[in-house]
């Protein structure tokens, strides 16, 4: 988790790439977070949207555009991670910086 955290801004991030960089098979590491309740990937998602819904509610970061916030934390795409927000907290990106 901690080598995840390290690495969310990688758009390229994911479990085989966790797996390879942490010298852990792809089946043990699935295995570790089974046990948290959470995929790898979920995690990684949860990670990164969490991350991006810190930074559109600081008000020391409206001059940046949501899309450069997303590709910052590994969601480059705006329409992508506008479904995955607005699935995960209810509302859209600019509804959650407009609300800070």
């Amino acid at each position: 988790m901690t080598w995840i955290g390290m690495h969310l801004s990688d758009p390229d991030l994911s479990p085989p790439a966790v797996a390879a960089a942490t010298g852990l098979s792809l089946r043990y590491l699935h295995r570790l977070f089974a046990e948290t309740g959470v995929t790898v990937a979920g995690y990684i998602r949860s990670e990164r949207l969490r991350h991006i819904k810190r930074d559109l509610e600081n008000p020391h970061l409206r001059h940046r555009t949501i899309a450069a916030i997303g590709a910052q934390w590994g969601i480059p795409d705006p329409a992508h991670l506008s479904r995955l927000f607005r699935s995960a907290f209810g509302l859209s990106p600019r509804d959650v910086r407009h609300l800070a």
